[in-house]
């Protein structure tokens, strides 16, 4: 209880970034270090005992996404505490950084002949997708405002870093990887108009470099018919 209430203290000196239906977002320092707290708060429509375990469930899936991840060597927050009681995860922040989502916009409004910068951040994309999917790592929400570009300190290419892994699961399912893209495809192409031969260039990148990519893009395929048709009905 003693620790609960210490940790009840730290976040509410925190910063709070963002409060979605899943949970808030805090910015804070942990350990001298810039620190991003994700804090799941109870759903008090459930059943107590059975918000606990989806709650846990849902803590756990984030975590062992995100470390394996980094395993993999994706680039992803480091995960620097997790408290299962209070269903908080204490990570990383991301300095010096923007959105995938915001640099592809950016990119577009400066009209600066820019295309092919932007094609080979899909390509980037694409192999990183790749390998998250290899590594049968199932995102969740996949969209460019989740993903984010790392300014190096060095004359280098800037990091891609892959975020909010809240709705994230293992899974070795097609049908799920092809899932995954299509809810990028969808975020994508509604974010930036008039990329479609961005998205294929990601999905050509994809394929080059997954060796389990035949499977998922005809789930992708698939799950595109599936949508088409409830477009039609309505």
């Amino acid at each position: 209880m003693a620790g609960q209430t210490t940790l009840s203290r730290f976040v509410g000196k925190a910063d709070l970034v963002k409060q979605g239906a899943e949970g808030r977002v805090y910015r804070a320092q942990f350990l001298g270090k810039p620190t991003i707290v994700k804090e799941r708060f109870r759903k008090r429509y459930r059943h107590p005992v059975l918000d606990e375990k989806l709650t846990h469930r849902r803590t756990v899936q984030e975590v062992r996404s995100i470390l394996r991840c980094r395993r993999a060597g994706i680039s992803a927050p480091v995960v620097y505490f997790v408290d299962y009681t209070s269903h908080c995860i204490f990570m990383e922040e991301i300095a010096g950084s923007s959105t995938v989502r915001d640099h592809i916009v950016s990119t577009q409004q400066a009209n600066s002949c820019k295309e092919l910068e932007l094609q080979q951040l899909a390509e980037r994309i694409g192999r990183i997708l790749a390998k998250m999917h290899d590594e049968d790592v199932i995102h969740g929400d996949l969209t460019t405002s989740n993903m984010l570009l790392r300014c190096s300190s060095q004359d280098t290419e800037s990091d891609l870093v892959l975020i909010d892994f809240g709705l994230s699961y293992i899974s070795s399912l097609p049908e799920d990887k092809g899932v995954d893209l299509y809810v990028l495809e969808k975020a994508f192409l509604s974010s930036h108009p008039n990329t479609n031969v961005l998205f294929e260039k990601l999905l050509q990148s994809y394929t080059k470099s997954s060796k389990k990519s035949p499977a998922v893009i005809k789930k992708l395929d698939e799950v595109r018919l599936r949508g088409r048709k409830r477009s039609m009905v309505g």
